[in-house]
C-alpha cells in the first residue's frame, strides 16, 4: 500500500531532518496527518486522536492508538509502532518513550495543526514543557512536487474535469442539487479517486453566494445561478475547481462579472510563475476587479498551494493575499479562484482552476473551457 518509493521516503526525511538542524532542533513531535503521510506514507483519520510521530537523528517512530496499528504497519515505512492503552492518558506514553528513545536537547514540534487539539497541546507540555514551534518545516518542502506527486496530481485534474462533466445534464431548472452532488462526488470515486478534505460546495440562488458548504439541499429554478468549488483527489492529492453556472440565459450585469472574473484570473496566471511572490499574484487579481469596479464585491484572497491534505480543509498555508511572501517555483501546485459575490445584486461569478508552476509559467490542469454556462 505505498505510493511512493522507499527511496523518495528516503530522500524526503534527509531533506525534513536538514530542515531540522537548519531550525536549530534535535528531535521533532509531529502531529500533523499530510507530514505524517509525505514522510513515511502514514495514512489515516485517527489524528482525530492523540498520535505524533517522533523523528530522530537516524529513525521515524510512532505512537498511536491500537486502532491505528495495523493501518501504520500496512500504510507507512515506520517500524517502530507504540500504542497507547485507550482509557489512558496518551502523555504518560509519550513520556515513557521519549526517555526509551534518549530524546533531549532543543525538540521542535508540529503545534499549527488540526492533528494536535489544544488539550492535547496541553498533554504535551506536561512531557515536554520546552517547545520550539517547527509547524512550517514539512508545508514548505511538501511545497515542491516529486515527479511522481506530480502524475498523481495530473490524475486528480482528470477526476476534478470528471466529476465537471458527469454534472453538466444536471445543470437545468428543476434539477436537485442532491442529485448535482452525488455526480460530482460519485465521478471522482468511481475513478478511483478518495473523498475530498473538505466538503463539495454546491449552492444555489442566494446560496451561490456563499464559499463554504452549508446542509440542505435546493432545487434549480427556471432562473437560476449555481456555484460550485470541488476536487478531484487521488492518492489524497487536490486538484481543485471552482464556477458559478448561470441557468438558462444570463443577464447583461452576470456576463460582465464573468468578463472581469475570467479577465482576473487570466492576470493571475500571467503573474504566476517562477520568482514571483505570491502577494504580487494577488496583487493582479485586485487591480482588475478594483478597475472595473467590483473592489467590494472580491475577497481578501484568491487562492493558495495544493498537495496531499487531510480533513477538514484541502488548503495548504500558503496563500494568495496582501502580505504573502512565499516565492513561487517550479513543480508547486496553485488553485486560482476569482470570487465576486455582489450582495446587492443578488449575483455571484466565481471561475477558478488549479495550475502547475513550470519553468516557463504556467499551465491549467484542467482541459474544460471556462464558461458561463453548463
Amino acid at each position: 500500500m505505498l505510493h511512493f518509493s522507499t527511496e523518495e521516503f528516503a530522500h524526503r526525511q534527509a531533506r525534513f531532518r536538514a530542515a531540522m538542524a537548519e531550525a536549530g532542533v534535535d528531535y521533532a513531535l509531529l502531529f500533523a496527518p499530510e507530514t505524517h503521510y509525505w514522510l513515511t506514507g502514514y495514512d489515516t483519520f485517527g489524528f482525530c486522536f492523540f498520535q505524533c510521530m517522533i523523528v530522530t537523528p537516524h529513525d521515524i517512530h510512532l505512537l498511536t492508538r491500537s486502532a491505528d496499528l495495523r493501518q501504520a504497519q500496512l500504510t507507512s515505512v515506520v517500524s517502530d509502532i507504540r500504542v497507547w492503552p485507550d482509557g489512558t492518558n496518551p502523555e504518560e506514553s509519550l513520556a515513557e518513550m521519549l526517555t526509551d528513545l534518549g530524546v533531549t536537547g532543543r525538540v521542535g514540534a508540529e503545534l499549527d495543526t488540526h492533528g494536535l487539539t489544544a488539550r492535547n497541546y496541553q498533554r504535551l507540555l506536561r512531557v515536554q514543557p520546552d517547545l520550539v514551534d517547527i509547524s512550517s518545516l514539512a508545508p514548505t518542502l511538501r511545497l515542491t512536487k516529486s515527479t511522481t506527486e506530480i502524475a498523481y496530481i495530473r490524475r486528480a485534474a482528470e477526476l476534478c474535469d470528471a466529476a465537471f462533466e458527469a454534472t453538466t445534464p444536471l445543470l437545468v431548472p428543476g434539477a436537485s442539487e442532491a442529485d448535482i452532488l452525488a455526480a460530482m462526488q460519485g465521478a471522482v470515486l468511481a475513478g478511483g479517486g478518495d473523498y475530498p478534505g473538505n466538503p463539495f460546495i454546491v449552492g444555489s440562488g442566494e446560496h451561490a453566494l456563499l464559499c463554504r458548504y452549508a446542509t440542505g439541499r435546493g432545487t434549480l429554478l427556471e432562473t437560476d445561478q449555481i456555484t460550485l468549488e470541488w476536487a478531484g483527489v487521488y492518492r489524497q492529492y487536490h486538484v481543485a475547481a471552482m464556477r458559478t453556472v448561470v441557468i438558462e440565459e444570463p443577464t447583461p450585469k452576470q456576463h460582465e462579472m464573468f468578463e472581469v472574473a475570467t479577465e482576473a484570473l487570466s492576470a493571475c496566471e500571467a503573474a504566476l510563475k517562477p520568482g514571483t511572490p505570491m502577494r504580487e499574484v494577488y496583487a493582479a487579481h485586485a487591480e482588475v476587479f478594483d478597475e472595473a469596479g467590483y473592489g467590494d464585491h472580491r475577497l481578501k484572497a484568491c487562492g493558495y498551494a495544493l498537495g496531499a491534505r487531510y480533513a477538514p480543509s484541502w488548503m495548504e498555508p500558503q496563500m494568495f493575499h496582501a502580505g504573502a511572501e512565499t516565492v513561487i517555483a517550479p513543480n508547486q501546485v496553485y488553485f486560482l479562484h476569482m470570487i465576486l459575490m455582489d450582495s446587492e445584486n443578488g449575483f455571484a461569478m466565481c471561475p477558478g482552476r488549479t495550475s502547475l508552476v513550470t519553468e516557463a509559467g504556467v499551465e491549467p490542469l484542467s482541459k474544460l473551457p471556462l464558461s458561463i454556462g453548463p
